[in-house]
């Protein structure tokens, strides 16, 4: 065969195959029309479904086989495409009336649908209502891509599926973006257009205020949804419904569960840990997805200690898709071509195509009743001759002569003495000539009925309204979005901060953290090793056994007001094997520290770290921290030995140093013995405590140690009997103060066994469990 060569500019070539390209995508792919709202693949899906019987009333099948029948039939495109115009059909968050009953993995918010060949479905019956009266002649034909079959050019539609379930879409030049309504109320607004065709957009947003959306969310500056249904562009908010919670006895939180159409929450949770990496977010300690089946969405976000959640709530919603604008461009097919179109002409374009689908069924109909009509009295009046037609029939030779004869005979047409021959003898009997005439009698009213509705346009509008009517009542549910008013787009928000209340933090003995009003209650059934006083709104360190600082929220500890031990304090932080806090201190404060190895150090409070955990002394290997104190010039370093040694030290004398240093040799230590206490104080009338390893006790005024430099063995604080190893335990209190609490007992330092400051201690005649507790664990 020659070659065809034809020359072309190129500027000509190109502009005619993009048009053509063009008008296919905004034809054929991108843009629903205005009749049934669809798509031509997810009209050719639904029309499969049909044609192959996948109908409510049947049994799900594989979608790999309806998408393997739309594509070899009627769409000749990629098969995954099909499969996801499928899949969106049947997601209830997706469309506000669902067309596809799905079996298997759809997918979610989050993640996409499993393979075609896991899942199935079915149509829905309101899926079913959009095919309705197709086999009655109600819309037109097309041939196939190939002319192996037919296709409709569009669906009966028994309800606005534009308006009802939105399309999205972006074709070349321009794009589409509807909203989903409630069904129930764009039926109203149909049947107010259909009482008043005239109607205008107020009096039609009376019943259809605003848009629906399947995941709900508040709906808000309407004017915007006013703007769309005037001029087919426009533009409103969307803001996730939310609610503050008590996350615990010491949290609260934000829980959203209702978001903006289309919205993820998995998406969200990621761009709020953006947002707090670049800092541009504060007040949030963690963000969960929480959604399953049974509860539906619930994103929580818990706020941190010390914020507002109304704060942090406005500000979830001015950076994140928590809020988000829904810009409205109803652009669709009307007669093939791409139109812009409002509220009052997208109905208006509805209501033609419903009159056109009833018209052709009633039609359709009619010539079907008037045939039968005709069959029947023909049969009656031969019935009603019966003997003639016999006759007839016995002397004719031939089928042929017989049918001429009982034509003229009877004045019958050729349909009517065609159904006389092939009359069965049981039509004979009285009775079926009695339910031949009763069907007469049914026909004509039918078609009475129907040629009234062709005849008479207000006959025409009730059957509309009143179908319109039922498909709501049977697949219409209850508004989900809320439409409001009076609420305005997220700004700019200055994070507030709760009110600072005073307060006092107590560490036990065992390990536990409490928050006080004001002091530790008696009642409390953990003695205290460290007591802070501070406020609601202040962050804490706690300083380690291996010299490491760790931030505490002071909001977030339990509450205790009335007896109580609270929680172990590793909920709050983390603590590395046989690590223990030994201290709590205000952050940033003048600190020293005390180590079993007896090295002191003071911490120059601008080396304090400012981020939290973080190493405040370098310590050498085996070496602990023992204790930790705020400090001041005025102060005495106190540490107490296992060999019941004591070295009282001015502070002073001691340099402060950055954190990275090991500090210095504070005490001399015998070999086999540590430091068991470090205490940093102004002395007064303060009270050493001390206790044997045999449970002697001593009380001795701190005064009478006498001040020493640093680096000395120290003196003799308790003499240990011939029987006694070594001291267990040694704290400092002051006059009256409790040395242990419990809720039977409470041992005041003043009643414990006085003695010299090197004599040997004595037991009590009934000691105390927890002051033996609370010096054991000294140690």
């Amino acid at each position: 065969m020659p070659e065809q060569i034809v020359d072309a500019a190129v500027e000509k070539e190109l502009s005619r195959s993009y048009m053509e390209y063009g008008m296919s995508v905004i034809i054929s792919r991108a843009l629903p029309d205005v009749r049934d709202g669809l798509k031509p693949v997810h009209r050719r899906v639904l029309y499969s479904m049909y044609d192959l019987g996948v109908r409510p009333d049947r049994a799900h099948v594989k979608c790999a086989k309806v998408v393997g029948d739309t594509m070899g039939r009627f769409h000749p495109h990629g098969d995954m495409a099909i499969y996801e115009s499928l899949v969106r059909l049947a997601q209830y968050w997706s469309m506000r009336v669902p067309l596809i009953d799905p079996h298997g993995n759809f997918g979610s918010l989050d993640d996409g649908p499993a393979a075609a060949r896991y899942t199935e479905c079915r149509l829905s019956p309101a899926g079913m209502a959009l095919l309705d009266d197709i086999r009655e002649a109600t819309v037109d034909f097309i041939p196939s891509y190939d002319n192996s079959d037919t296709e409709p050019v569009v669906l009966p539609s028994a309800f606005p599926n534009l308006l009802v379930n939105g399309s999205q879409g972006i074709a070349v030049g321009m794009a589409t973006n509807i909203a989903p309504h409630n069904l129930r109320e764009v039926t109203a607004a149909l049947q107010a257009m259909l009482a008043k065709p005239d109607i205008s957009l107020d009096e039609l947003m009376v019943h259809l205020p605003g848009p629906d959306f399947p995941t709900g969310a508040i709906l808000y500056q309407l004017g915007g949804v006013r703007d769309a249904y005037a001029t087919g562009k426009g533009a409103f908010r969307l803001r996730a419904r939310s609610r503050i919670v008590e996350v615990s006895s010491r949290k609260r939180g934000i829980e959203f569960t209702e978001m903006p159409y289309q919205v993820s929450p998995e998406k969200v949770i990621v761009k709020i840990k953006s947002l707090l990496n670049q800092k541009r977010l504060q007040g949030v300690g963690d963000a969960k997805d929480l959604t399953d089946r049974k509860s539906g969405v619930r994103l929580l976000v818990e706020c941190k200690a010390g914020f507002s959640p109304e704060t942090v709530m406005a500000s979830l919603y001015r950076l994140t898709d928590l809020d988000v604008s829904f810009n409205v461009n109803t652009v669709c097919l009307v007669d093939g071509n791409p139109q812009t179109l409002g509220l009052v002409d997208l109905c208006k374009y509805f209501l033609e195509h419903r009159k056109d689908v009833v018209t052709r069924r009633t039609k359709f109909r009619l010539e079907k009743a008037e045939a039968r009509c005709h069959i029947i009295e023909g049969l009656l009046a031969a019935l009603a001759s019966i003997e003639e037609v016999v006759a007839i029939l016995k002397s004719s030779k031939e089928t042929d002569i017989a049918k001429k004869k009982l034509m003229k005979t009877f004045s019958l047409s050729e349909v009517q003495t065609q159904h006389i021959l092939e009359m069965p003898l049981r039509r004979l009997v009285g009775l079926e000539v009695t339910k031949l005439k009763d069907e007469l009698r049914d026909l004509k009213a039918t078609i009475t009925a129907l040629t009234k509705i062709l005849r008479e346009p207000k006959e025409m509008r009730r059957v509309i309204s009143e179908e319109l009517g039922s498909t709501a009542e049977l697949y219409g549910v209850e508004r989900a979005s809320e439409l409001v008013a009076d609420l305005s787009a997220p700004e700019e928000v200055v994070v507030e901060l709760e009110p600072a209340d005073p307060c006092t933090v107590a560490l036990g003995i065992s390990g536990t953290i409490a928050r006080f009003a004001l002091n530790p209650k008696k009642g409390s059934l953990d003695p205290q090793k460290s007591i802070l006083t501070t406020n609601t709104r202040a962050k804490i360190a706690a300083i380690t056994s291996l010299g490491r600082a760790h931030s505490i929220d002071v909001t977030e500890l339990s509450l205790i007001t009335k007896k109580g031990r609270g929680n172990p304090i590793s909920d709050y932080i983390e603590l590395l094997s046989g690590e223990e806090v030994v201290a709590l201190v205000p952050i940033g404060s003048a600190l020293a520290m005390g180590t079993s190895a007896g090295v002191l150090k003071r911490l120059d409070p601008a080396q304090f770290p400012a981020r939290l955990p973080a190493p405040l002394i370098k310590l050498a290997d085996g070496d602990t921290v023992v204790g930790a104190e705020v400090v001041s010039d005025e102060s005495d370093l106190i540490m107490i030995t296992s060999d019941a040694q004591l070295l009282r030290t001015p502070a002073a004398k001691i340099r402060p140093q950055g954190r990275t240093s090991g500090g210095v040799q504070g005490m001399k230590l015998s070999e086999d013995s540590k430091v068991i206490a470090f205490y940093a104080a102004v002395v007064t009338d303060q009270v050493l405590v001390t206790m044997s390893d045999l449970g002697t006790l001593k009380a001795t005024p701190l005064a009478e140690y006498p001040s020493k430099g640093r680096g000395g063995v120290g003196v003799r604080c308790q003499r240990l009997l011939s029987t006694e190893a070594r001291l267990r335990a040694a704290l400092v209190a002051a006059p009256k103060e409790p040395v242990a609490l419990d809720s039977k007992d409470q041992i005041i330092s003043d009643d414990l066994p006085k003695g010299r400051r090197d004599g040997s201690g004595a037991r009590l005649s009934s000691t105390p469990t927890s002051l033996a507790r609370h010096l054991l664990s000294s140690n």
